[in-house]
């Protein structure tokens, strides 16, 4: 039933008007935010938190404009699984390409480094529109098993290659030998005895140290990835310059480059922070003795 009317309103919301999809991706995201208020009062503390400088009545516009663009994300989804897919070259521009061209050159593959920031479900497009190798991603499952066939299925018919969470490793190293491109989303809470704490914000964030492992492993260089909205429809991923694998695989060697990483994404948050989830709860691990005793990620 779930997935007949996911298929149902993805195909309504590809025959209106891109306007009038947005709009309507825009009021599903006033509803989520202002009648469910979804995790509002976690958005609001982080806010404050990452931004104290900022008055309340900013940090309230940046909590809207979060929740309206993550209804548009949604939308858009939808309405490429709905087949507008002609629209595709026409949304998504694409600067820095050069810095992955140079990556790949070297012939160890490029693992990328990105975010829950923009509608980040379209970077898995950046293959098809810049002519790059096949993008393979590392990602959980949805607890619900139609809603997941409906977004996986959807993020695979654009070239996307979707690995799961765990033992991932000979997946991600085959791609890299291939010469292919690994993506790693780093703005998940991780449980203490999975990651290691890094400052975001300000704030110990425990977070994973995989790609640093895997840069230092595979020699892969890291190219940070972000993407942004930029109008109504309209894209703009920004590729950064390369960063050399980590030396080794010492711990502090490790947590040094995923600071590093860590920090790269804040730069990249600050840019729009009304584009980032601020609904997740990024701080939930708290460093300490209490962390041991999680039992699991948010």
């Amino acid at each position: 039933m779930l997935l007949f009317l996911l298929k149902t309103i993805s195909r309504f919301v590809s025959w209106l008007r891109l306007e009038s999809a947005l709009r309507f991706g825009r009021g599903l995201g006033w509803f989520i935010g202002s009648v469910l208020r979804y995790h509002r009062a976690d958005a609001a503390d982080a806010l404050r938190r990452a931004f104290p400088e900022k008055p309340a009545a900013e940090i309230a516009a940046i909590i809207a404009s979060m929740y309206a663009h993550l209804g548009m994300n949604l939308i858009e989804s939808l309405r490429l699984a709905g087949g507008r897919r002609e629209q595709v070259e026409g949304m998504i521009s694409v600067s820095g390409k050069e810095h992955i061209d140079q990556a790949l050159a070297r012939g160890r593959g490029v693992l990328l480094l990105t975010a829950h920031l923009g509608n980040w479900d379209l970077l898995s497009i950046m293959s098809l529109i810049a002519k790059l190798p096949p993008l393979t991603i590392i990602s959980k499952d949805v607890k619900n098993r139609p809603l997941n066939d409906f977004w996986m299925g959807m993020r695979k018919e654009y070239g996307l290659r979707i690995v799961p969470a765990h033992n991932s490793y000979r997946a991600c190293r085959a791609a890299l030998k291939n010469n292919e491109m690994v993506g790693f989303i780093l703005d998940q809470n991780m449980i203490a005895r999975e990651g290691v704490f890094v400052e975001f914000f300000g704030r110990p964030a425990c977070t994973t140290p995989g790609l640093a492992f895997m840069a230092a492993q595979s020699g892969a260089p890291v190219v940070p990835v972000s993407i942004y909205r930029t109008g109504a429809g309209h894209h703009e991923i920004h590729v950064q310059p390369v960063i050399e694998p980590p030396l080794d695989r010492e711990p502090e060697t490790i947590r040094a480059a995923t600071q590093q990483y860590t920090t790269i994404l804040e730069e990249m948050i600050r840019e729009r922070p009304e584009q980032w989830i601020w609904i997740h709860r990024r701080w939930r691990t708290k460093p300490g003795p209490a962390a041991a005793d999680e039992k699991s990620s948010d």
